[in-house]
């Protein structure tokens, strides 16, 4: 009997549990699938979303792996109790519904939509052009930047890309590196961030980035809060060199009532919702994973603790 220990939010608990229990029937794994336990040391994997952020992670001591059920490791890294192998999650179902989001905030921005809400007379000469004609670069092409990238690729736009290392055989052109950067900045229409927070990534919206995008470029971030240095973004929005910004996280949430952000009119704030772990595919995700390390196949996913994801 292999003994799994759930825990997150208590109101995840009554939804998570008999999908989890199916999952893992599905993958023929008999389990003791439990909400709380008095003997942490017998836990053998860990189906974590933490609620808190000092939990004490050192007390499983006979931990296999921890199976996260988000996308984004970074607040899960900052426990210094942390020190079994940990998977972070990739669900079809968020990569869908961050698919869908992107997408549709590109074309928000490609339509110029806000400026037609914001009219009181009728608009001549603002017709867009094709989406051919429109570059769009995501900075960031894991899983989700990547799976976002071809979905804007397929509706037609002009799409590149940008991490830190260079992505080899990429389906779309790819850049890397401080040169890469600027290079890919200056010829985007829409910025597109959907890289996880590091030290090496935080701030990397700054002053020299906002200086070195195209004139009228528009930014949309559902990746990290620590992405964007704020006060460079509402310089390049009020100066006008930034058109408009789709805000999805920040740096504190939610988001304070009296942040700039909101007096801004060229600014979109959703609150943290691009999107979702999808309990259905996330159940499967997290079975299946598991199944894999019972089996010695060494789980999928796994986070560099080096390099912050």
């Amino acid at each position: 009997m292999i003994n799994i220990l759930f825990s997150a939010r208590d109101a995840l608990w009554p939804q998570y549990q008999p999908v989890l229990i199916d999952a893992f029937a599905k993958q023929g794994l008999e389990v003791n699938l439990m909400r709380e336990t008095d003997a942490p040391e017998t836990i053998d994997y860990l189906v974590y979303a933490p609620a808190r952020d000092d939990d004490d992670l050192s007390v499983f001591t006979n931990l296999k792996l921890i199976q996260s059920l988000w996308a984004g490791p970074d607040k899960l890294l900052r426990n210094k109790t942390l020190t079994q192998p940990l998977a972070r999650m990739v669900d079809p179902g968020m990569t869908q519904g961050m698919v869908d989001y992107v997408l549709g905030h590109i074309l928000r921005h490609h339509l110029h939509t806000d400026t037609f809400a914001q009219a009181e007379t009728w608009l001549t000469d603002v017709a867009p052009p094709l989406p051919a004609e429109r570059t769009v670069a995501f900075l960031g092409i894991g899983e989700l930047g990547m799976a976002c990238a071809l979905a804007a690729k397929a509706h037609g736009f002009n799409v590149i890309g940008w991490s830190r290392s260079l992505k080899v055989d990429a389906p779309i052109a790819c850049f890397a590196g401080d040169d890469g950067l600027i290079e890919v900045l200056g010829q985007a229409d829409i910025i597109v961030t959907l890289m996880p927070a590091t030290p090496a990534t935080d701030g990397i919206i700054g002053i020299d980035a906002v200086a070195a995008m195209k004139d009228g470029a528009a930014l949309i971030n559902p990746g990290r809060g620590e992405l964007i240095d704020d006060d460079a973004l509402l310089a390049g929005l009020r100066s006008g060199k930034i058109s408009g910004a789709t805000l999805d996280v920040f740096r504190e949430e939610p988001l304070p009532l009296d942040h700039p952000y909101w007096r801004e009119p060229s600014v979109l704030i959703t609150p943290h919702i691009a999107s979702e772990t999808r309990i259905p595919t996330a159940s499967a995700v997290v079975a299946a994973n598991i199944a894999r390390d019972v089996r010695g196949e060494g789980a999928l996913y796994l986070v560099d603790p080096a390099l912050k994801y």
